[in-house]
């Protein structure tokens, strides 16, 4: 359910399991760990989903034992946000839950106009991974993202755009060219100098 492509440094990455709106299992964020852990040689990493939603965040069955207070997110966002090459995630529809964690680790984030952000861990009585919230707040700020996670506000993709937690929206028929395109100066870089100006970044 997790399907990886792999064209000349350029790895993409795609959450395959659109019947149940891409929904995380266990096993699905154990795969997607494995992929970023290998992608260190990689020169630009694209994730997105397939069919009309990103990730409706755990699954549900294994969100009731326990899956969402696996360490898996964090060490899967930790991991995605420490890879040396430029990350890209390309939002095909909804974020929602804990799926946020990879998309807040990544370097840039685009999206579809159908797209909606949330994250009502508060109202399902769990806390968020402990890199979610300040990655958001360092993108948006404490009080939107208490907007988030506390208000348990549903944001659309033109808000988040707004409020700088999505960098571009584009239609859906351009989002993997637009994700391509974003990526394509990396690709040819020289590793040292654009690991340089990932540091200068910081």
């Amino acid at each position: 359910m997790i399907d990886l492509q792999q064209d000349d440094g350029l790895w993409t990455v795609t959450l395959n399991n659109p019947g149940k709106a891409n929904a995380l299992t266990g096993s699905m964020l154990e795969e997607l760990l494995r992929i970023a852990e290998a992608a260190q040689e990689a020169r630009a990493l694209i994730l997105t989903g397939a069919g009309r939603v990103f990730s409706a965040g755990a699954d549900i069955e294994e969100a009731r034992a326990g899956l969402t207070t696996s360490d898996l997110w964090e060490r899967l966002s930790g991991t995605i946000a420490d890879l040396p090459c430029l990350t890209v995630a390309a939002l095909n529809g909804t974020l929602a839950g804990g799926a946020n964690g990879m998309v807040l680790a990544c370097d840039l984030r685009i999206a579809v106009p159908a797209a909606k952000i949330f994250y009502p861990v508060m109202k399902l009585g769990f806390l968020p991974q402990p890199s979610d919230p300040k990655r958001m707040a360092a993108l948006i700020g404490p009080a939107r993202t208490k907007l988030i996670l506390m208000a348990g506000q549903k944001i659309t993709a033109v808000e988040a755009y707004e409020f700088g937690l999505v960098d571009r929206v584009v239609d859906h028929e351009n989002l993997l060219p637009t994700a391509r395109d974003l990526v394509a100066d990396r690709l040819v870089a020289d590793p040292i100098v654009a690991s340089g100006i990932a540091r200068l970044c910081q």
